[in-house]
């Protein structure tokens, strides 16, 4: 245990750093998710083949988004978006330009979450909408968002979680994070102290956020 508290002592500063990045990834790529994804989630509910507003080539093209990127192995997805990254960018190392790559994989994981629990919203809460007269924004703000907005949160929650997954191997790109830290400055520093300090790190992160994800779909679920 000593040799646990004496290297988290002696790299405080260099740990700080480390979830200072792992925070900014995580933080954007959930921003880009929600803006986004959500959005993104809805249409491909609205518009798939017997949906509320089917449309195919809108289901077509929003669906086979969703299912390259998730299906896509990350790392090389990252070095798929090396051009366009440094397009943007104008390089591709750094926190910044690793987000880029990040973002598109939370996007796709919360419209995919997103789509699943709107599945699950009972049909009779369409059948009162249009009764009222909605439109279609009315009823995706008002009765679908609403009916589901415990299981989005708790989609969130755990999109997030995959989320600092994936950040943990943007070290390739100089992404920094605690998953990049524990490699290089413990694995490969055989520093094995530090390495597993790292891990339970990141372990209480994902228990702090699951918790918080739960309080809040429990406070939000009126069933």
């Amino acid at each position: 245990m000593s040799g646990f508290l004496e290297s988290l002592t002696a790299n405080a500063d260099q740990i700080g750093v480390a979830m200072a990045e792992t925070g900014y990834m995580l933080a954007f790529s959930l921003l880009a998710a929600v803006l986004v994804g959500l959005p993104l989630g809805v249409t491909i509910y609205l518009t798939r083949p017997g949906g509320p507003k089917e449309h195919r080539p809108t289901w077509a093209v929003a669906n086979l988004y969703v299912t390259i990127v998730r299906s896509f192995p990350f790392l090389l997805f990252v070095v798929f978006l090396i051009p366009l990254t440094r397009l943007l960018y104008g390089t591709t190392f750094g926190t910044g330009a690793a987000t880029f790559p990040l973002c598109f994989v939370g996007i796709a994981l919360y419209a995919r979450l997103v789509e699943q629990i709107l599945l699950e919203v009972p049909s009779g809460v369409l059948h009162a909408a249009r009764s009222m007269g909605a439109d279609v924004f009315q009823t995706v703000v008002h009765f679908l968002l609403v009916e589901g907005r415990s299981g989005l949160v708790y989609a969130l929650t755990s999109a997030s979680i995959s989320l600092i997954s994936y950040s943990t191997v943007l070290g390739i790109v100089g992404g920094g994070g605690l998953g990049d830290f524990a490699l290089r400055f413990g694995y490969q520093e055989y520093d094995y102290p530090l390495m597993y300090s790292t891990i339970v790190i990141v372990i209480v992160c994902v228990l702090l956020l699951q918790t918080a994800g739960e309080k809040v779909s429990a406070v939000l679920d009126k069933r």
